[in-house]
Protein backbone atom coordinates (compact mmCIF):
# COMPACT_ATOMS: atom_id res chain seq x y z
CA UNK A 1 0.00 0.00 0.00
CA UNK A 2 1.37 3.45 -0.85
CA UNK A 3 0.82 6.12 1.56
CA UNK A 4 -0.60 10.07 0.20
CA UNK A 5 0.62 11.68 2.90
CA UNK A 6 4.56 11.43 2.40
CA UNK A 7 4.63 11.85 -1.06
CA UNK A 8 2.63 15.18 -0.72
CA UNK A 9 5.33 16.02 1.96
CA UNK A 10 8.03 15.38 -0.46
CA UNK A 11 7.46 16.76 -3.58
CA UNK A 12 5.21 19.83 -5.46
CA UNK A 13 3.91 21.86 -2.61
CA UNK A 14 6.90 21.56 -0.77
CA UNK A 15 9.57 22.50 -3.72
CA UNK A 16 6.67 25.18 -4.61
CA UNK A 17 7.13 26.84 -1.00
CA UNK A 18 10.74 26.30 -0.92
CA UNK A 19 10.87 28.65 -4.23
CA UNK A 20 8.80 31.39 -3.07
CA UNK A 21 10.80 31.06 0.14
CA UNK A 22 13.50 31.67 -1.40
CA UNK A 23 12.67 34.89 -3.44
CA UNK A 24 11.20 36.17 -0.54
CA UNK A 25 14.00 36.31 1.58
CA UNK A 26 16.35 37.18 -1.74
CA UNK A 27 14.74 40.30 -2.23
CA UNK A 28 15.43 40.76 1.62
CA UNK A 29 18.26 40.40 2.08
CA UNK A 30 19.54 42.37 -0.74
CA UNK A 31 17.81 45.20 1.17
CA UNK A 32 19.21 44.18 4.18
CA UNK A 33 22.42 44.37 2.50
CA UNK A 34 21.99 47.87 2.17
CA UNK A 35 21.13 48.48 5.50
CA UNK A 36 24.05 47.01 6.88
CA UNK A 37 26.56 49.30 4.47
CA UNK A 38 25.59 52.22 7.13
CA UNK A 39 27.21 51.11 10.59
CA UNK A 40 30.06 49.35 8.07
CA UNK A 41 30.85 52.93 5.90
CA UNK A 42 30.42 55.53 8.37
CA UNK A 43 29.51 55.14 11.63
CA UNK A 44 32.79 55.43 12.98
CA UNK A 45 33.24 58.53 11.22
CA UNK A 46 29.69 59.97 12.46
CA UNK A 47 30.71 58.67 16.24
CA UNK A 48 34.49 60.56 15.62
CA UNK A 49 32.89 63.45 14.46
CA UNK A 50 30.22 63.63 17.14
CA UNK A 51 32.78 62.67 20.73
CA UNK A 52 35.59 64.27 19.04
CA UNK A 53 37.73 61.12 19.80
CA UNK A 54 38.92 58.44 17.59
CA UNK A 55 39.06 55.75 20.59
CA UNK A 56 35.74 56.10 21.43
CA UNK A 57 34.29 55.47 17.81
CA UNK A 58 35.26 51.67 18.33
CA UNK A 59 33.04 52.17 21.35
CA UNK A 60 30.07 52.47 18.46
CA UNK A 61 31.44 49.24 17.23
CA UNK A 62 31.51 47.34 20.56
CA UNK A 63 28.08 48.26 20.71
CA UNK A 64 26.48 47.19 17.81
CA UNK A 65 28.18 43.83 17.83
CA UNK A 66 26.58 43.32 21.21
CA UNK A 67 23.53 44.74 19.84
CA UNK A 68 23.48 42.11 17.54
CA UNK A 69 24.27 39.34 20.27
CA UNK A 70 21.40 39.80 22.19
CA UNK A 71 19.16 40.59 18.79
CA UNK A 72 19.90 37.35 17.54
CA UNK A 73 18.71 35.21 21.06
CA UNK A 74 15.55 37.65 20.71
CA UNK A 75 14.82 36.96 17.20
CA UNK A 76 15.36 33.22 17.60
CA UNK A 77 12.86 33.19 20.55
CA UNK A 78 10.37 35.12 18.78
CA UNK A 79 10.88 32.94 15.32
CA UNK A 80 10.66 29.86 17.83
CA UNK A 81 6.86 30.89 19.27
CA UNK A 82 5.26 32.61 15.81
CA UNK A 83 7.68 31.84 13.11
CA UNK A 84 10.73 32.63 10.94
CA UNK A 85 7.90 35.47 9.22
CA UNK A 86 7.27 37.35 12.78
CA UNK A 87 10.98 37.02 13.93
CA UNK A 88 12.94 38.21 11.14
CA UNK A 89 10.30 41.34 10.18
CA UNK A 90 10.71 42.34 14.13
CA UNK A 91 14.64 42.18 13.72
CA UNK A 92 14.56 44.40 10.27
CA UNK A 93 12.09 46.75 12.00
CA UNK A 94 14.40 47.27 15.39
CA UNK A 95 16.92 47.79 12.73
CA UNK A 96 15.46 50.58 10.83
CA UNK A 97 14.28 52.13 14.57
CA UNK A 98 18.03 51.68 15.31
CA UNK A 99 18.82 54.12 12.16
CA UNK A 100 16.57 56.68 13.03
CA UNK A 101 17.83 56.70 16.11
CA UNK A 102 20.98 57.61 15.17
CA UNK A 103 20.22 60.52 13.12
CA UNK A 104 17.83 61.78 15.89
CA UNK A 105 20.99 61.80 18.05
CA UNK A 106 23.29 62.82 14.89
CA UNK A 107 20.58 66.04 14.83
CA UNK A 108 20.59 66.64 18.70
CA UNK A 109 24.16 66.14 19.46
CA UNK A 110 23.77 63.38 21.62
CA UNK A 111 25.77 60.94 22.25
CA UNK A 112 23.89 58.43 24.72
CA UNK A 113 21.22 58.56 22.07
CA UNK A 114 23.75 57.56 19.79
CA UNK A 115 24.91 54.95 21.78
CA UNK A 116 21.41 53.61 22.27
CA UNK A 117 20.76 53.70 19.11
CA UNK A 118 23.72 51.44 17.75
CA UNK A 119 23.05 49.10 19.88
CA UNK A 120 19.60 48.53 18.55
CA UNK A 121 20.95 49.00 15.47
CA UNK A 122 22.77 45.64 15.59
CA UNK A 123 19.50 43.96 15.51
CA UNK A 124 19.72 44.67 11.28
CA UNK A 125 22.97 42.43 11.39
CA UNK A 126 21.95 39.57 13.79
CA UNK A 127 19.02 39.34 11.54
CA UNK A 128 20.63 39.58 8.02
CA UNK A 129 22.58 36.33 9.48
CA UNK A 130 19.92 34.58 10.81
CA UNK A 131 17.66 34.93 7.56
CA UNK A 132 19.98 32.12 6.40
CA UNK A 133 18.46 29.58 8.17
CA UNK A 134 14.97 30.35 7.01
CA UNK A 135 16.00 29.62 3.55
CA UNK A 136 16.98 25.40 4.93
CA UNK A 137 13.54 25.16 7.21
CA UNK A 138 12.18 23.64 3.79
CA UNK A 139 14.81 22.49 1.85
CA UNK A 140 15.45 18.82 1.01
CA UNK A 141 18.35 17.44 3.20
CA UNK A 142 20.36 17.09 0.35
CA UNK A 143 19.92 20.57 -1.22
CA UNK A 144 20.02 22.09 2.52
CA UNK A 145 23.53 24.20 2.73
CA UNK A 146 22.52 25.10 -1.42
CA UNK A 147 19.40 27.08 0.01
CA UNK A 148 21.39 28.12 2.92
CA UNK A 149 24.40 29.97 0.56
CA UNK A 150 21.86 30.75 -2.04
CA UNK A 151 20.51 33.86 0.96
CA UNK A 152 23.85 34.56 2.09
CA UNK A 153 25.17 35.16 -1.18
CA UNK A 154 22.16 37.46 -1.80
CA UNK A 155 23.59 40.07 0.78
CA UNK A 156 26.66 41.11 -1.61
CA UNK A 157 24.15 42.91 -4.11
CA UNK A 158 23.17 45.38 -1.38
CA UNK A 159 26.26 45.27 0.58
CA UNK A 160 28.15 46.67 -2.64
CA UNK A 161 25.67 48.89 -3.90
CA UNK A 162 25.04 50.49 -0.12
CA UNK A 163 28.75 52.12 0.18
CA UNK A 164 28.09 53.58 -2.91
CA UNK A 165 25.29 55.63 -2.65
CA UNK A 166 27.03 57.76 0.08
CA UNK A 167 27.31 60.57 -1.69
CA UNK A 168 23.85 60.79 -3.11
CA UNK A 169 22.44 59.81 0.56
CA UNK A 170 24.66 62.58 2.48
CA UNK A 171 23.13 64.85 -0.37
CA UNK A 172 19.71 64.07 0.72
CA UNK A 173 20.21 64.54 4.19
CA UNK A 174 21.60 68.09 3.47
CA UNK A 175 18.69 68.74 1.69
CA UNK A 176 16.55 67.51 4.16
CA UNK A 177 18.96 69.48 6.94
CA UNK A 178 20.51 66.87 9.14
CA UNK A 179 24.28 66.35 9.13
CA UNK A 180 25.52 64.52 5.92
CA UNK A 181 27.04 61.32 7.56
CA UNK A 182 23.68 60.32 8.28
CA UNK A 183 22.46 59.88 4.97
CA UNK A 184 23.42 56.34 4.22
CA UNK A 185 21.65 55.65 7.92
CA UNK A 186 18.47 57.18 6.48
CA UNK A 187 19.07 54.91 3.69
CA UNK A 188 19.60 52.21 5.93
CA UNK A 189 16.65 52.79 7.71
CA UNK A 190 14.19 52.65 4.63
CA UNK A 191 16.32 49.53 3.40
CA UNK A 192 15.62 47.91 6.54
CA UNK A 193 11.75 49.06 6.93
CA UNK A 194 11.15 47.79 3.61
CA UNK A 195 12.32 44.15 3.88
CA UNK A 196 10.37 43.88 7.49
CA UNK A 197 7.48 44.79 5.07
CA UNK A 198 8.00 42.28 2.40
CA UNK A 199 8.55 39.68 5.22
CA UNK A 200 5.65 40.37 6.93
CA UNK A 201 3.37 40.42 3.90
CA UNK A 202 5.00 37.83 1.34
CA UNK A 203 6.93 35.08 4.01
CA UNK A 204 3.90 32.95 3.56
CA UNK A 205 3.90 30.08 3.94
CA UNK A 206 6.57 30.74 7.23
CA UNK A 207 8.76 28.02 5.95
CA UNK A 208 9.20 27.47 10.05
CA UNK A 209 5.59 26.71 10.91
CA UNK A 210 5.12 24.76 7.67
CA UNK A 211 8.61 22.12 8.49
CA UNK A 212 6.72 21.64 11.20
CA UNK A 213 3.51 20.48 9.91
CA UNK A 214 4.94 18.47 7.80
CA UNK A 215 7.54 16.91 10.27
CA UNK A 216 4.27 15.99 12.38
CA UNK A 217 2.27 15.03 9.30
CA UNK A 218 5.46 12.40 8.49
CA UNK A 219 5.44 11.10 11.90
CA UNK A 220 1.89 10.30 11.63
CA UNK A 221 2.41 8.65 8.68
CA UNK A 222 5.21 6.51 9.52
CA UNK A 223 3.35 5.35 13.08
CA UNK A 224 0.22 4.58 10.85
CA UNK A 225 1.89 2.78 8.02
CA UNK A 226 5.72 2.21 9.19
CA UNK A 227 6.24 -0.44 6.04
CA UNK A 228 5.33 2.51 3.40
CA UNK A 229 5.96 5.94 5.46
CA UNK A 230 9.79 7.45 4.69
CA UNK A 231 11.58 6.57 7.98
CA UNK A 232 14.56 8.32 7.58
CA UNK A 233 17.30 8.01 10.87
CA UNK A 234 16.54 10.58 13.17
CA UNK A 235 19.66 12.29 14.45
CA UNK A 236 20.73 10.38 17.87
CA UNK A 237 19.99 12.39 21.16
CA UNK A 238 24.30 12.16 21.06
CA UNK A 239 25.11 13.45 18.24
CA UNK A 240 22.65 16.29 18.61
CA UNK A 241 24.26 17.63 21.37
CA UNK A 242 27.84 16.98 20.18
CA UNK A 243 26.64 18.50 16.19
CA UNK A 244 25.47 21.90 18.10
CA UNK A 245 28.68 22.33 19.67
CA UNK A 246 30.99 21.33 16.92
CA UNK A 247 28.82 23.53 14.56
CA UNK A 248 28.78 26.39 17.20
CA UNK A 249 32.56 25.78 17.15
CA UNK A 250 33.50 25.97 13.66
CA UNK A 251 31.30 29.26 13.34
CA UNK A 252 32.99 30.87 16.34
CA UNK A 253 36.56 30.22 15.47
CA UNK A 254 35.54 31.40 11.72
CA UNK A 255 34.22 34.34 12.83
CA UNK A 256 36.82 35.42 15.41
CA UNK A 257 39.99 34.43 13.43
CA UNK A 258 38.26 36.65 10.66
CA UNK A 259 37.68 39.54 12.72
CA UNK A 260 40.66 39.83 14.28
CA UNK A 261 42.64 39.70 10.60
CA UNK A 262 40.52 41.73 9.05
CA UNK A 263 40.36 44.24 12.03
CA UNK A 264 44.55 44.65 11.87
CA UNK A 265 44.97 44.76 8.45
CA UNK A 266 44.28 47.97 7.07
CA UNK A 267 46.02 49.12 10.04
CA UNK A 268 49.14 47.41 9.47
CA UNK A 269 48.81 48.44 5.68
CA UNK A 270 48.65 52.25 6.92
CA UNK A 271 51.39 52.12 9.39
CA UNK A 272 53.77 50.88 6.38
CA UNK A 273 52.95 53.48 3.92
CA UNK A 274 49.24 52.13 2.31
CA UNK A 275 47.43 54.94 0.86
CA UNK A 276 43.55 54.69 2.58
CA UNK A 277 42.28 53.67 -1.29
CA UNK A 278 45.18 50.57 -1.45
CA UNK A 279 43.21 49.23 2.04
CA UNK A 280 39.72 50.23 1.19
CA UNK A 281 40.38 47.94 -1.76
CA UNK A 282 41.91 44.87 0.19
CA UNK A 283 39.00 45.19 2.55
CA UNK A 284 36.46 45.56 -0.52
CA UNK A 285 37.92 41.93 -1.83
CA UNK A 286 38.10 40.53 1.43
CA UNK A 287 34.28 41.30 1.73
CA UNK A 288 33.67 39.74 -1.68
CA UNK A 289 35.25 36.64 -1.04
CA UNK A 290 33.20 36.40 2.33
CA UNK A 291 29.84 35.95 0.47
CA UNK A 292 30.53 35.37 -3.17
CA UNK A 293 31.69 32.04 -2.80
CA UNK A 294 28.39 30.92 -0.79
CA UNK A 295 26.59 28.94 -3.74
CA UNK A 296 30.23 26.72 -4.26
CA UNK A 297 30.42 26.50 -0.39
CA UNK A 298 26.41 25.62 -0.43
CA UNK A 299 27.49 22.61 -3.22
CA UNK A 300 30.52 21.80 -1.52
CA UNK A 301 28.93 20.82 1.58
CA UNK A 302 25.53 18.84 -0.35
CA UNK A 303 28.34 17.16 -2.28
CA UNK A 304 31.01 16.20 -0.29
CA UNK A 305 29.35 16.37 3.45
CA UNK A 306 30.20 19.02 6.15
CA UNK A 307 33.14 17.36 7.40
CA UNK A 308 34.77 17.64 4.67
CA UNK A 309 33.66 21.25 4.00
CA UNK A 310 34.43 22.49 7.96
CA UNK A 311 38.41 21.02 7.41
CA UNK A 312 38.79 22.92 4.51
CA UNK A 313 37.67 26.18 6.60
CA UNK A 314 40.15 25.79 9.04
CA UNK A 315 42.88 24.46 6.37
CA UNK A 316 41.93 27.99 4.07
CA UNK A 317 41.95 30.13 7.33
CA UNK A 318 45.91 28.55 8.74
CA UNK A 319 47.19 29.89 4.75
CA UNK A 320 45.48 32.89 4.72
CA UNK A 321 47.15 33.31 8.11
CA UNK A 322 50.50 32.64 6.53
CA UNK A 323 50.12 34.34 3.99
CA UNK A 324 49.60 37.73 6.09
CA UNK A 325 51.75 37.26 8.39
CA UNK A 326 54.46 37.15 5.74
CA UNK A 327 53.37 39.59 3.04
CA UNK A 328 55.89 41.95 2.36
CA UNK A 329 55.00 45.39 3.42
CA UNK A 330 54.75 47.19 0.62
CA UNK A 331 53.07 44.34 -1.38
CA UNK A 332 48.83 45.55 -1.42
CA UNK A 333 48.76 42.50 -3.44
CA UNK A 334 49.81 40.02 -1.59
CA UNK A 335 47.78 41.39 1.48
CA UNK A 336 44.28 41.22 -1.07
CA UNK A 337 45.25 37.47 -1.77
CA UNK A 338 45.50 36.48 2.25
CA UNK A 339 42.29 38.41 3.10
CA UNK A 340 40.80 36.75 -0.25
CA UNK A 341 41.69 33.60 1.52
CA UNK A 342 40.49 35.11 4.91
CA UNK A 343 36.45 35.56 3.11
CA UNK A 344 36.44 31.88 1.61
CA UNK A 345 37.43 30.74 4.80
CA UNK A 346 34.54 32.45 7.17
CA UNK A 347 32.52 31.68 4.52
CA UNK A 348 33.74 27.75 4.39
CA UNK A 349 32.99 27.81 8.16
CA UNK A 350 29.85 29.91 7.80
CA UNK A 351 28.05 27.08 5.24
CA UNK A 352 28.92 23.80 6.57
CA UNK A 353 28.50 25.13 10.59
CA UNK A 354 24.80 26.65 9.19
CA UNK A 355 24.77 23.09 7.72
CA UNK A 356 25.64 21.30 10.91
CA UNK A 357 23.56 22.93 13.10
CA UNK A 358 20.41 22.56 10.95
CA UNK A 359 21.30 18.26 10.75
CA UNK A 360 21.82 18.25 14.40
CA UNK A 361 18.15 20.40 15.95
CA UNK A 362 15.27 19.13 16.09
CA UNK A 363 12.32 21.30 14.47
CA UNK A 364 11.01 21.63 18.07
CA UNK A 365 13.99 23.67 19.00
CA UNK A 366 15.60 24.95 16.21
CA UNK A 367 15.32 28.65 16.10
CA UNK A 368 15.72 29.04 19.28
CA UNK A 369 19.04 27.28 19.76
CA UNK A 370 20.73 28.74 15.93
CA UNK A 371 19.57 32.12 17.81
CA UNK A 372 21.87 31.37 20.91
CA UNK A 373 24.46 30.03 18.39
CA UNK A 374 24.55 32.82 16.35
CA UNK A 375 24.53 34.98 19.85
CA UNK A 376 27.95 33.27 20.56
CA UNK A 377 29.33 33.53 17.13
CA UNK A 378 28.49 37.57 17.27
CA UNK A 379 30.29 37.28 21.15
CA UNK A 380 33.65 35.46 19.38
CA UNK A 381 33.48 38.32 16.49
CA UNK A 382 34.05 41.21 19.54
CA UNK A 383 36.98 39.13 21.47
CA UNK A 384 38.56 38.90 17.98
CA UNK A 385 38.09 42.88 17.52
CA UNK A 386 39.52 43.58 20.63
CA UNK A 387 41.42 40.70 20.83
CA UNK A 388 43.22 41.87 17.62
CA UNK A 389 44.57 45.27 18.71
CA UNK A 390 46.01 43.89 22.14
CA UNK A 391 47.77 41.53 20.60
CA UNK A 392 49.47 43.51 17.75
CA UNK A 393 50.45 46.07 20.12
CA UNK A 394 52.08 43.32 22.31
CA UNK A 395 53.63 41.20 19.64
CA UNK A 396 53.14 42.56 16.08
CA UNK A 397 50.54 41.51 13.30
CA UNK A 398 52.93 38.93 11.80
CA UNK A 399 52.14 36.84 14.85
CA UNK A 400 48.21 37.75 15.03
CA UNK A 401 48.20 36.84 11.85
CA UNK A 402 49.50 33.17 11.93
CA UNK A 403 48.31 32.58 15.57
CA UNK A 404 45.12 33.23 14.30
CA UNK A 405 45.67 30.54 11.28
CA UNK A 406 46.64 28.16 14.00
CA UNK A 407 43.56 28.86 16.27
CA UNK A 408 41.72 28.06 13.29
CA UNK A 409 43.36 24.98 12.80
CA UNK A 410 41.60 23.40 15.76
CA UNK A 411 38.27 22.92 13.63
CA UNK A 412 39.72 19.98 12.04
CA UNK A 413 39.85 17.88 14.66
CA UNK A 414 36.94 19.01 16.20
CA UNK A 415 34.91 17.79 13.32
CA UNK A 416 36.65 14.78 12.59
CA UNK A 417 35.56 13.44 16.51
CA UNK A 418 32.31 14.74 16.19
CA UNK A 419 31.73 12.70 12.82
CA UNK A 420 32.64 9.76 14.06
CA UNK A 421 30.12 10.09 17.13
CA UNK A 422 27.34 10.70 14.51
Amino acid sequence: MTTIVPARIKDLPRSQAQRRVLIVLIVAQVLSGIGLAAGVTVGALLAQDMLGSTSLAGLLSALSITGSALAAIAVGRISQARGRRSGLAAGYLAGAIGSAGVIAAAVAGSSMLLFVAMFVYGAGTATNLLARYAGADLAAPEYRARAVSTVLVATTLGGVVGPNLAAPAGNLAHALGIPCLTGLFLLSGTAYAIAALILAIWLRPDPLLLARTLEAERAAATFAHPDDADNRVRPAVGWRRSGVLVGALVMALAQLVMVAIMTMTPVHMHHHGHIAAASGLVIAIHIGAMYLPAPLSGWLVDRYSWLTVAAASGLVLLAAGIVAANAPDGSAATFAVALALLGVGWNLGLVSGTAIITDAVPLATRARTQSSVDGAIAIAGAMGGVASGLVVTAAGYPLLAVGGGILALAIVPAVVVAARSR
